[in-house]
């Protein structure tokens, strides 16, 4: 049976990396973008890689709720078979909650959390035998973020859904990962934000293909939610511990005046 993998946000900076690694283990891909230009072009690039594999494109804007669903449809008139998902897509828009128009709410929440539900759904009824899901999420995720609200939100909302999807499926044959970054420089604007940080932003920096392979490993291992570089861990587990009442302060101040509306 030939099985396929399922990327979304296959021409970002994680996801290139993520299908370049998986060009080079073999696997044959279903490639999710925005632009058809940008995919074709991937898809140039992985045969390059590994011209044995088979790749799939499907031009997508997953906040279209009916660009999902035609593109599920496509997916099963081709009858592909799942055995890998790999949600990688996001807008992080930062700004003070009361700047968003309702266009802006809906796009967020869509791509950040509904899309990747409904793919997960479509994935589930359409796997082959053992599937693999790694969802990415983020380290804003972890905890509520003011002047970040949405994107926190959204992002916690992967964490809660697929911990809980996990333990429904347990027995199942099915791997569950959830990987919470923290600064990757996939963008202009990232890589500015993360110079801007100083100290913090070059401890918290890992490169797209280091969370690429760490978090593949951190999948093989069946781990539930996985948080790359040893810094990252450690910020995150002293944000457990610190009331919110404190970081929520520190958090305001940090992004209060640092608007980014990116998408």
């Amino acid at each position: 049976m030939i099985t396929h993998s399922l990327v979304t946000g296959a021409c970002g900076g994680i996801g290139k990396a993520l299908c370049r690694e998986l060009a080079l283990k073999g696997e044959n891909l279903i490639l999710f973008g925005r632009n058809e230009e940008k995919l074709n072009a991937l898809k140039d690039e992985l045969l390059g890689v590994n011209p044995s594999i088979l790749i799939i494109l499907r031009a997508v804007d997953l906040s279209s709720e009916v660009e999902v669903q035609n593109a599920c449809s496509f997916l099963k008139e081709q009858s592909v078979s799942i055995s890998a998902f790999y949600y990688v897509s996001g807008i992080d828009t930062r700004k003070a909650f009361v700047k968003y128009d309702s266009d802006k709410i809906i796009r967020q929440a869509r791509v950040n959390f509904e899309s990747a539900v409904t793919l997960s759904k479509f994935c589930l009824d359409n796997r082959a035998g053992e599937l693999k899901m790694l969802i990415v999420s983020s380290a804003c995720g972890l905890t509520p973020m003011p002047y970040f609200s949405l994107y926190s939100a959204t992002k916690s909302a992967l964490v809660y859904f697929f911990k809980g999807l996990k333990t429904e499926l347990k027995g199942e044959r099915v791997k569950i990962t959830i990987v919470c970054p923290g600064s990757v420089p996939t963008r202009e604007d990232i890589i500015e934000d993360i110079k801007a940080q100083g100290v913090q932003g070059r401890l918290s920096k890992k490169s797209p293909e280091y969370v690429v392979k760490k978090s593949l490993k951190a999948l093989d291992r069946n781990k539930t939610v996985f948080i790359p570089g040893a810094y990252n861990r450690l910020v995150a587990f002293i944000s457990k511990i610190t009331p919110y009442s404190i970081k929520s302060r520190v958090i305001a101040k940090k992004f209060k005046n640092k608007e980014k509306d990116a998408f």
